[in-house]
């Protein structure tokens, strides 16, 4: 049996304490009062948490395509990936992978090559690492080969996107769309043509998207929908079973999920940038008003540790709920229900933090499954 000691750890009822952590295996075994006794690892005052739960993080793209049309090998990306989530606190990851009708990044070559590098490196992976497809709806040819998957239970989580209808009217418009063509390889006029012809087959999604939301359910795995842009919108979603709400795009959306027990989805980076880099609502705000249930990664993986910490330092969430909403909601929301409190009978997964600057959190010592994936000598002391 291993254990670590803290006078500040966050247990399963949200209070903070000297408590020690014990686990066998894989699996947390005691959670409680230290009552004298010593622990394996001492980690004084350091913050000990559940390790975090990122359901959609992108920023994998940039290993795989770091400049656009500059490739490198899936494995070693992939390596690469797990290396900084593990950096970052993250003990359980979703790479949310786009499959789009267009060539390069999010098209069929390297999400068949990034499939089967997640096959091939699952086992030997740190963290333990999911695969959230996100069909873009448009890409109606690639069903019967998500359908597949799906039924080789190589899906963790799908999304339905859409960002094909605004291509379509600015490829209709003229309008530059230079930082879609960049990651294709196509030239401007060719990728407008291929917009054009996909959106001609606008017709064909609701069938398509009936399929792979029957097919999702019949096998566990949970169904989102991103982009939300209506309460409408929401509602559609919802009737295909989507029951996680992924950046609604207005407070009125997000409102909609909430009511209805749906998770509301923000990304992490609005929390530290101070607001969302694509215009839609605030995710502090959102936090604030009970609007937003879950934050992800999304395209940067050291903004879920950040955000959290900075929504403590700043007086709006005690550390409690705003750890809640990078481990245990996250969990719930991907219907993990093994991991996301430090509680007995559940994974041990767990961070130890320094938050002695709340805008540089450090992690440094992370346990994936009970096994030590990162330690810092300096700062955890082994007993004697």
């Amino acid at each position: 049996m291993e254990s670590i000691f803290s006078t500040r750890v966050l247990a399963a009822d949200g209070s903070v304490a000297p408590r020690i952590v014990a686990w066998s295996g894989a699996a947390i075994v005691a959670s409680d009062d230290a009552n004298g006794r010593a622990a394996a690892l001492d980690a004084r005052d350091l913050l000990v948490l559940p390790g975090m739960v990122d359901i959609h993080g992108d920023a994998f793209e940039r290993q795989i395509m770091p400049r656009p049309g500059v490739a490198f090998d899936m494995d070693i990306a992939l390596a690469e990936t797990d290396r900084q989530l593990l950096a970052n606190g993250i003990t359980t990851a979703f790479h949310a992978i786009t499959y789009s009708f267009e060539p390069g990044l999010r098209g069929a070559g390297t999400v068949r090559a990034f499939m089967a590098a997640m096959e091939r490196l699952r086992p030997a992976l740190g963290c333990d690492t999911r695969i959230h497809l996100r069909h873009e709806t448009y890409n109606v040819d690639a069903v019967e080969e998500i359908l597949g998957w799906i039924a080789a239970g190589q899906v963790d989580l799908l999304a339905f996107n859409d960002h094909t209808a605004a291509l379509v009217e600015k490829a209709r418009a003229g309008m530059s769309m230079a930082r879609y063509v960049e990651r294709t390889g196509l030239d401007p006029a060719a990728f407008a043509r291929m917009v054009v012809a996909a959106g001609a087959r606008a017709g064909e999604i609701p069938a398509a998207n009936a399929r792979l939301a029957e097919a999702a359910r019949r096998r566990g795995v949970a169904l989102a929908s991103h982009d939300d842009e209506t309460p409408a919108m929401r509602a559609a979603y919802r009737a295909l079973g989507c029951e996680i709400c992924e950046f609604p795009k207005t407070s009125p959306t997000a409102a909609a999920a909430r009511d209805n027990g749906e998770a509301s989805v923000l990304g992490a980076p609005n929390v530290v940038r101070g607001g969302s880099q694509s215009g839609g609502i605030d995710a502090a705000d959102a936090i604030r008003d009970g609007l937003c249930d879950v934050l992800t990664s999304d395209y940067y993986y050291p903004s879920m540790m950040q955000a959290a910490l900075r929504l403590v330092a700043a007086g709006s969430a005690t550390i409690a709920d705003a750890w809640s909403l990078v481990a245990s909601a996250p969990a719930i929301a991907a219907r993990l229900v093994d991991r996301g409190r430090l509680a007995p009978g559940l994974r041990a997964d767990i961070v130890v933090v320094d938050d002695s600057d709340p805008r540089l959190p450090r992690a440094v010592a992370v346990i994936v499954g009970g096994r030590l994936a990162i330690l810092d000598a300096s700062r955890i002391r082994y007993a004697s």
